[in-house]
């Protein structure tokens, strides 16, 4: 199943009636990654009041959250929405909280905590991760430019081209689209170029 998370760590700060909400959001695929990823940012800031986070995992399909001492379903869980409703998995978010001395009340906190969770979201960039299978192509050169005027019909990936005695072209395939693209590169080519599969997997489709 097609999935979506993010390329990279980020953080994003913003300040709420003199409360410092800072979120961090990374990329995790294990429950010990998330776990360890929380203990890092809570060592950074020790001194914060709280340090709410809230994870979700393709991995038996995990999901944690924890208020860390702030009013029962105002923290976590609003993290953890934000997370849902921008489609991410194989992601931690934390949010930590430097108190200000200004209670927020229960309403303040949701919008506090969701807002700081979206900022990270914002400046995150998206990785969408398709499953997807390699695929190499052999073919002669008076094969290749009506390969490459193909191909943009499937959205492939094209990882790498070897001009040698044959042209060697390998691609990356979404699975939804690798048999009609292989039919329509048999039938291109009258049978003509070799093509070999490798083993499937995932891979960031973002920019196709």
């Amino acid at each position: 199943m097609d999935y979506r998370t993010i390329a990279a760590p980020v953080s994003e700060s913003f300040t709420e009636k003199r409360s410092e909400f800072i979120g961090y959001l990374t990329p995790v695929t294990t429950a010990q990654e998330a776990i360890d990823f929380i203990g890092s940012v809570k060592a950074d800031h020790r001194k914060a009041r709280h340090h709410v986070y809230a994870y979700i995992l393709r991995d038996g399909h995990t999901t944690r959250y924890s208020d860390d001492g702030e009013p029962q379903g105002t923290a976590g869980v609003p993290v953890l929405e934000v997370l849902q409703k921008r489609e991410l998995t194989d992601i931690c978010c934390v949010v930590v909280r430097y108190f200000g001395g200004i209670l927020l009340g229960g309403g303040g906190l949701v919008r506090a905590y969701s807002h700081s969770a979206s900022l990270a979201c914002d400046a995150a960039q998206i990785r969408y991760m398709c499953e997807s299978t390699p695929l190499t192509l052999q073919m002669d050169y008076n094969l290749y430019g009506k390969v490459t005027n193909l191909l943009p019909q499937f959205h492939v990936i094209e990882d790498s081209c070897d001009f040698g005695t044959d042209v060697l072209l390998s691609l990356t395939v979404r699975n939804e689209v690798l048999g009609a693209l292989r039919s329509q590169l048999t039938e291109l080519s009258a049978g003509r170029i070799v093509m070999e599969t490798g083993v499937p997997g995932y891979a960031d489709f973002a920019d196709c």
